[in-house]
């Protein structure tokens, strides 16, 4: 256990835990999109797939109870590869040589935590009915929890919208980046790879900022009702 914590620890341990819990974490947020996108299937298509997600409750609360896991070591790795380095170069340079630094890069740490307030909000708003409770009491034709309504109900309010437009963007952002910054702390990133990896992050940052954001553009352009 002494020598698991003193890896962890170190600088290139907490590298590792954030390349592995940023691809866990990227997992997620590639199935929670692809579940999500069922609503353009219909109504019983969606609230299907939520019936099956609750008569798993110990498979849906591991699940979550994981996830809260992840974002904690995420952020902890963060936090404290931030203070490592500002540790180890207690004096600013005095030109910041940020030029061949992406945007994205340099605002890893302030778009990860804005994505996890974000998820917070998400969470309150439709899982845990913090702010429109009476969402939890959707029910169908089938006496099923109405999901679909649920998610049209609460991306018909423009400004909801308007933030989760937002919050994808930063995600997105932020993905664009860690993706293939993950691959580099597990030493994939390398050789002819580098360029390849680098498409593969934008590329899957844009398709998932696109397939979530379409969803509260369908519902506020009234494609979905």
């Amino acid at each position: 256990m002494n020598t698991l914590n003193r890896r962890c620890s170190s600088s290139l341990g907490k590298k590792y835990v954030m390349a592995v819990t940023g691809l866990a974490l990227f997992g997620f947020v590639v199935a929670h999109m692809v579940g999500n996108l069922q609503i353009f299937l219909g109504r019983e298509i969606l609230n299907g797939y939520g019936a099956f997600l609750k008569s798993k409750p110990l498979l849906l609360w591991g699940a979550r109870l994981g996830l809260i896991c992840l974002v904690s070591l995420h952020v902890w790795a963060a936090i404290r590869l931030t203070q490592d380095n500002r540790a180890a170069r207690p004096v600013a340079y005095a030109v910041q040589a940020s030029i061949s630094a992406s945007y994205a890069s340099r605002t890893m740490l302030m778009s990860g935590l804005i994505v996890a307030s974000f998820i917070v909000f998400h969470l309150m708003h439709f899982t845990l009915g913090g702010v429109d409770p009476e969402f939890l009491e959707f029910r169908d034709g089938a006496g099923r929890h109405d999901v679909y309504r649920m998610v049209v109900a609460g991306f018909s309010t423009p400004i909801v919208s308007i933030f989760y437009f937002v919050g994808m963007a930063l995600l997105c952002l932020h993905l664009s980046h860690g993706v293939s910054a993950l691959f580099q702390s597990l030493g994939l990133r390398t050789g002819h790879w580098v360029r390849a990896i680098d498409l593969f992050a934008k590329a899957a940052a844009l398709t998932i900022f696109v397939g979530n954001c379409s969803i509260p553009l369908a519902v506020l352009i009234g494609l979905l009702k």
